[in-house]
């Protein structure tokens, strides 16, 4: 019997890594061993400087139907020790996403479900095609979505994620875009072309500023307004003025050229 790796990674020239779910046979569905492989390839991909941007995708019809059946079936036999142990292995894989200094992209097709919608919220940008849906289906299983609970409310608020959580109804992938969840809807067929452009635009932008970014985004979430908080930003402004890409990209600008983070490589 022939064995696939349960994670793909192809790295292009210009920096672009797509990281592909490869379950196709089970929807690409959560196991221990998907889980583990996924958050070594994020974590990789994070701490290599020739890779920019990371896009995550499924193979096949689905991007990613939540735990696998057997998967499920194990977790009903743990203890309570073996339980948080399996959870902690989820939290790792979503905060090792949502921590990644590089920006991320979600392209979806097909459906993406319970687990599979926290990887889609945890992403910096979410693409679907017109003919995803969507569904927070732990309720109906007698479980709660508590792992990817604080990357869903973040994406979609509070009084949404109730809702979609409570019912665990189905969102079609129009809802999805009005809720937040998603920033496009796409035909299917356009959904490479898409992800490309938005690609061809992050790669414009210093690398080092998109972690900056990040990294001060995170820090300022849901904190008041106060005098520490404006200093903070403040000096990061500061900080970022006075750094290398700072200072490129302001020659670059005045001297009517690229900055030196552009390449000539293309992205297709």
């Amino acid at each position: 019997m022939t064995h696939h790796p349960p994670v793909l990674l192809d790295i292009q020239a210009n920096g672009c890594a797509t990281i592909t779910l490869n379950r196709p046979e089970v929807r690409n569905a959560l196991n221990v061993t998907l889980i583990s492989e996924l958050t070594k390839v994020i974590r990789d991909c994070n701490q290599n400087p020739n890779i920019r941007v990371l896009i995550l995708k499924g193979q096949g019809k689905v991007f990613c139907a939540g735990a696998d059946l057997t998967y499920m079936k194990e977790m009903a036999n743990f203890t309570y020790e073996q339980n948080i142990e399996d959870a902690q292995r989820l939290v790792t894989l979503f905060e090792t996403l949502d921590s990644c200094c590089k920006p991320t992209i979600a392209v979806v097709q097909g459906g993406a479900y319970g687990g599979g919608v926290g990887l889609v919220a945890t992403c910096d940008i979410a693409i679907a095609s017109q003919d995803a849906t969507f569904s927070l289906t732990e309720v109906r299983l007698g479980i709660i979505p508590a792992v990817i609970s604080p990357y869903i409310i973040n994406a979609i608020g509070q009084r949404k994620a109730r809702q979609y959580a409570l019912t665990a109804q189905l969102l079609l992938a129009d809802e999805a875009l009005q809720s937040g969840l998603v920033h496009y809807a796409v035909p299917a067929d356009q959904i490479d072309t898409l992800t490309t452009q938005m690609v061809d635009n992050l790669l414009k932008g210093s690398p080092a500023a998109q972690s900056s970014t990040k990294k001060l985004f995170r820090a300022v979430e849901s904190r008041p307004l106060t005098p520490d908080l404006s200093i903070m930003t403040a000096t990061a402004i500061a900080d970022a003025r006075a750094s290398a890409d700072g200072q490129e990209g302001l020659k670059a600008f005045l001297e009517k050229r690229q900055p030196n983070w552009i390449t000539t490589h293309d992205s297709n």
